[in-house]
């Protein structure tokens, strides 16, 4: 069951002219004549396809020409050739898992069929499944050698997002490049994907218009400059990307969620729009969905060190505090860089101490991330702070003394010096230190208070002690336990109503920023009056 010479002669001449409504329309007609014709609900199928896939053509024509393909199948039982064709059109619809399933019936009736090999590499790569990929990617290229540029650009492209795991990859993915130019020119599938893209040239001048426009804050005129643009050419990956950030800069999460999907549908391998998406997702605070893409992400590239410290950052915000602490070790074993590495040193060495309270393994981060930046400050607090917690005093002052050599003036090692003194019960030297922080940092309000509880507390100063008070809730009016601190020397004055009036501020602070016990409070409050 054929199609007529002459009937298809007409078909092909409207096709060629890119007619491609009266070409279908042609095989309709045919059809009337001849409902049963196999052949021509094949043709009739490429053509639904052709015009789908056309990047001018935003009308959705997949389901037509699955249609047809199936009313051919149940002439051609046994055609491997129309089998992959259902499983391509499936590919293009989205419906991936059918994909495969017609892809790999066609090569159980051809199993040479290379353009069936390929397809289903490419599906497996949409799906993540990136060793199938490269299994069939290689089965394509078997079947036919000179004939898959396309199989060896895909391998290429899954060399190189596993290349960080040898020079081996890196390699092989520089040689598949170089097969895939050299077997280009015998490859129809890869030559139109090169006239495809060299067809985008023209929405160049687009691209730089949005760009300025999105850069001098013309949000929604580069949204229409670029919509535009999706418009004329749906296939034009980039603008994918470009449409998901401006959505994002509006705070349209969801328009941004959608483009960023648009772009991974169109490249599986697109590393850039994962990583938008992600952020997206963390943005508008769905952090399941970041997780389940950060994950993927992994799975593409699994040795990119920011991907694993930003998802450890989000699982531990979820609570999920193992599994933070994991991505966070390995994101410093792969250790790219020793400021970025010291830093996330720092932040596994906090989640340790603070959420795990294991102090050993704390301490021992800080102190590897000592080893990448020994010239920053901040470890240098957070390992004294460790030991403090350890009640290792002496190692705490070592360090915070350690610090000090590096920077004489930093105000808060200062304070912290004379918090670990006055727990020795070393007031002189506490008193020092505490002098030292207010001298180098006028506002340090924290240490106006601790001053002001030796002087309260431990000299029984009350004068000194209140000025020292008024001074830290001059420095910070939201500071309860400087206002508490103040209330409890006043109350010795025995103004015992401006006492309750400083307790009352105190504890209307304290609801906020959970800083005393409330009962503390309540107590001191009724003692006044008792």
């Amino acid at each position: 069951m054929s199609i007529t010479k002459q009937l298809e002669k007409k078909i092909n001449k409207e096709q060629k002219t890119g007619n491609v409504k009266s070409a279908i329309e042609l095989c309709q007609i045919g059809l009337q004549d001849d409902p049963t014709n196999a052949d021509l609900h094949v043709r009739l199928g490429d053509l639904y396809l052709q015009w789908h896939l056309d990047i001018y053509n935003s009308c959705q024509y997949i389901d037509e020409a699955i249609t047809e393909y199936q009313r051919a199948l149940e002439t051609y039982i046994d055609s491997a050739e129309i089998y992959f064709k259902i499983g391509q059109a499936h590919y293009f619809k989205g419906d991936l898992d059918k994909a495969i399933n017609y892809l790999d019936m066609s090569i159980s009736k051809n199993d040479k069929l290379g353009k069936a090999y390929y397809l289903l590499a490419e599906t497996y790569t949409k799906k993540a499944r990136f060793l199938e990929a490269s299994m069939n990617a290689k089965k394509a290229i078997k079947s036919m050698p000179l004939r898959n540029s396309c199989a060896h650009f895909l391998l290429s492209n899954l060399y190189n997002v596993s290349s960080a795991r040898s020079f081996k990859n890196w390699v092989l993915a520089k040689f598949e490049l170089i097969l895939s130019v050299l077997t280009l020119p015998f490859d129809k599938i890869a030559l139109g994907n090169v006239a495809k893209t060299l067809s985008y040239v023209k929405f160049f001048p687009m691209l730089v218009k949005g760009a300025f426009l999105f850069q001098t804050n013309k949000l929604n005129e580069a949204l229409d400059v670029y919509n535009e643009a999706v418009e004329k050419a749906p296939g034009f990956l980039p603008m994918y990307c470009l449409l998901g950030d401006i959505y994002r800069s509006l705070g349209q999460f969801e328009d941004a969620i959608t483009e960023y999907k648009m772009a991974i549908w169109l490249d599986g391998l697109n590393i850039p729009a994962y990583r938008h998406l992600c952020q997206a997702y963390e943005e508008q605070g769905d952090y399941d969905s970041a997780v389940e893409i950060y994950e993927k992400l992994i799975q593409i590239m699994p040795n990119m060190p920011d991907v694993h410290s930003n998802l450890a950052n989000i699982l531990y915000v979820k609570g999920d505090i193992d599994g933070a602490i994991s991505h966070f070790q390995t994101a410093v074993t792969l250790n790219p860089k020793k400021q970025w590495t010291s830093v996330v040193n720092q932040t596994l060495g906090f989640v340790y101490q603070e959420t795990k309270q294991d102090l050993n393994a704390a301490i021992s981060s800080y102190q590897s991330a000592y080893l990448q930046t020994p010239k920053d400050i901040d470890i240098y607090i957070n390992l004294g702070s460790a030991f403090y917690d350890k009640e290792d005093i002496e190692n705490a002052l070592q360090v915070y003394r350690n610090a000090l050599d590096l920077d004489p003036e930093n105000a808060k090692i200062h304070c912290n010096l004379g918090f670990l003194y006055w727990g020795k019960g070393d007031i002189d030297e506490a008193l020092k230190e505490y002098q030292l922080a207010i001298d180098y940092d006028p506002s340090y309000d924290i240490a106006y208070n601790n001053m002001g509880v030796i002087y309260l507390d431990d000299l029984g100063r009350v004068r000194q002690a209140i000025d020292l008070f008024k001074k830290s809730v001059e420095c910070n009016p939201n500071y309860a336990l400087a206002h508490f601190n103040l209330a409890r020397a006043i109350s010795i004055t025995g103004d015992k109503i401006e006492a309750a009036k400083l307790y009352q501020i105190a504890q209307d602070i304290n609801k906020i920023t959970n800083e005393i016990d409330p009962q503390d409070i309540v107590d001191k409050i009724n003692d006044l009056f008792n």
